[in-house]
């Protein structure tokens, strides 16, 4: 059902074990050093940056330095966008933060790849991995580094929201239909809505309703994230 090099993750019992299963993914994918950002947007309490990573000791009060992330341009567009972005040295200098990249060059950011996940009540994820050697020419092996960081995020955010968020973050135990929890297991099976349609005897149109409201209700961006959730609340098996 879920490929076990994605899943594992959400069997992390801590944030050690976050760490490890994020930074074996990463060296995977032929990554050095990745990073696993939850923030949480507070309002006028202010913004909570929670980051798990591996990053080099010699870099790492500068790498988590919350002005520095506010005028990193990768930071600045995951800020703003869910599509992820590619990054060399020209992201920086034609941003005018040249020096910016040099001095984290040093210690092994050269190229990488990050995005951004936007979730309800204000909380993101952002997932990034780096390494410093350039990143495959060819297109299509390029799009597939690019695809399975896409799915490992969905899965790691839902690892970092359970085991980094203080319990009263945490949203509580929806109550769903019987109808949605029958339409996300069928999309846990893989069916489209059209299929689970067919299944249930209902349109498509009301089949996508019923996976829609099971995400809204689940605080979910995702039909793939709220299957994750589904499945880790015991809603669906």
């Amino acid at each position: 059902m879920l490929p076990g090099g994605y899943s594992s993750v959400l069997k992390a019992k801590d944030r050690d074990e976050f760490r490890d299963e994020i930074v074996r993914f990463a060296q995977r994918l032929g990554f050095d050093t990745v990073a696993a950002v939850t923030v949480v947007d507070r309002g006028l309490a202010g913004t909570d940056f929670i980051s798990v990573d591996n990053t080099p000791q010699e870099f790492s009060s500068t790498f988590r330095d919350v002005e520095m992330m506010r005028r990193d341009p990768v930071m600045q567009h995951c800020r703003k966008q869910s599509v992820p972005i590619i990054w060399d040295q020209q992201t920086y200098t034609v941003q005018g933060m040249g020096e910016l990249w040099e001095e984290q060059a040093r210690f092994g950011f050269n190229t990488g790849i990050a995005m951004a996940l936007h979730l309800p009540e204000g909380r993101h994820f952002v997932l990034g991995v780096d390494r410093d050697k350039p990143l495959p020419g060819d297109a299509a092996e390029l799009q597939r580094v690019v695809a399975d960081l896409q799915l490992f995020a969905v899965h790691a955010q839902e690892a970092a929201l359970r085991l980094l968020l203080p319990e009263p973050m945490q949203p509580e135990r929806p109550l769903l239909t019987p109808r949605e929890l029958e339409a996300l297991h069928w999309t846990m099976e893989g069916k489209t809505a059209w299929e689970v349609g067919a299944i249930l005897g209902i349109s498509e149109r009301t089949a996508v309703l019923h996976v829609n409201n099971a995400m809204h209700k689940l605080g979910c961006a995702s039909k793939h994230a709220a299957v994750l959730k589904a499945l880790r609340l015991g809603l669906i098996h």
